[in-house]
């Protein structure tokens, strides 16, 4: 996945806010943002975008209009916190899903120099836990759940500290002035690493077997159906509404299935289900959970460090999600992947 030019970003912005409009109107929008630039330019910047698959036209010659495709959308680059500043029913953004989101993914979601930082932390994980004694393996394991736990909980709102957490882990002693359900919470993703962990050859690529086996886990005692959901839910904060059709879902699943083997690297198929679990929201509840558990199932399946998230700014990853969710980029969520497996693999020593 190519990198946009500038120019092209700025573009792909005003198709995000205005829909399908012909040169002479992006030219207009350039001019008004103080833009030096001529209608000619326009024109060549916006055949560049449609050959790059960015853009689409509709009609010919004069009637010629452009619309912004579901790669335009992925390749956008959103300031996340901007965009999410708004309140949601005053954002651009998408309200419904969006079928062909998830096909269009392309093969190599990584840049070239976004791979090599990717390749570079391996390489430094792989040195750093390359003949270690099995008692400082069996430490780190349980440090790295100890704090995945924590802070996945965390971002569902759960008030464990990290001492509370791994007080519960390591000693099975509950906090006070907490409930059952935030204890299980936690214990739940315990339980749910230590699977993936044990059975890693089952998590090369998606199942809907293994995606349900994996929330059901995650999900445990904690009054979630089971299965693909048959309700309609809704996101706090976001216009967006997922689908609310089973068969609909179970469609967008498969889609999902046949997206992840795709990939041209490990990387991007954990990156995939991240984006993917999180969007179709498969399940009434425990979706973003199911996510994160199944990008570290990806990665730990072909041998790569798995994420804890413990560095991640809760509001951050929020914000990365809903832009996903509402014009499809993947860049933000993409640059909080890259941060927390660099972060993962100088800090853990877990396989």
């Amino acid at each position: 996945m190519n990198k946009l030019p500038q120019k092209h970003q700025d573009i792909i912005n005003i198709f995000l806010e205005k829909g399908t409009i012909q040169s002479s109107d992006v030219h207009a929008e350039i001019t008004k943002m103080g833009g030096d630039t001529s209608l000619v330019t326009v024109k060549r910047a916006l055949s560049e975008m449609v050959t790059a698959g960015v853009l689409a036209t509709t009609g010919s010659g004069r009637s010629t209009s452009y619309n912004i495709t579901a790669l335009g959308r992925i390749s956008a680059d959103i300031d996340a916190k901007k965009y999410c500043s708004s309140e949601p029913d005053q954002r651009l953004g998408l309200d419904r899903f969006n079928f062909d989101l998830i096909s269009s993914l392309p093969f190599d979601l990584f840049t070239a120099d976004e791979l090599k930082i990717l390749n570079d932390a391996t390489t430094e994980y792989f040195k750093r836990t390359k003949d270690l004694p099995a008692t400082i393996q069996q430490k780190e394991l349980a440090r790295l759940i100890i704090e995945l736990s924590w802070k996945s909980s965390k971002m569902e709102g759960n008030t464990y500290t990290l001492l509370d957490t791994e007080k519960l882990i390591l000693e099975n002693k509950e906090a006070l002035g907490h409930s059952k359900q935030e204890a299980q919470m936690i214990l739940n993703h315990k339980d749910a690493f230590n699977y993936i962990h044990q059975n890693v050859a089952q998590f090369k690529t998606i199942t809907r077997k293994n995606l349900e086996e994996l929330h059901a886990i995650l999900v445990k005692d904690l009054s979630v159906g089971l299965g693909l959901r048959s309700k309609p839910v809704g996101v706090t904060g976001s216009k967006y509404l997922p689908l609310d059709n089973i068969h609909q879902i179970a469609e967008a699943v498969e889609s999902l299935e046949m997206a992840v083997p795709r990939m041209l690297t490990p990387y991007a198929k954990a990156l995939v289900a991240l984006l993917g679990i999180s969007y179709i929201q498969p399940f009434e509840d425990g979706n973003k959970r199911t996510s994160r558990l199944m990008a570290n199932a990806l990665l730990l399946s072909h041998g790569l460090a798995p994420l804890s998230y413990r560095s991640v700014d809760e509001s951050e990853y929020r914000e990365a999600v809903l832009v996903f969710y509402e014009l499809n980029s993947i860049i933000p969520l993409k640059n909080i992947f890259i941060g927390q497996y660099t972060f993962a693999a100088q800090n853990y020593a877990a396989k």
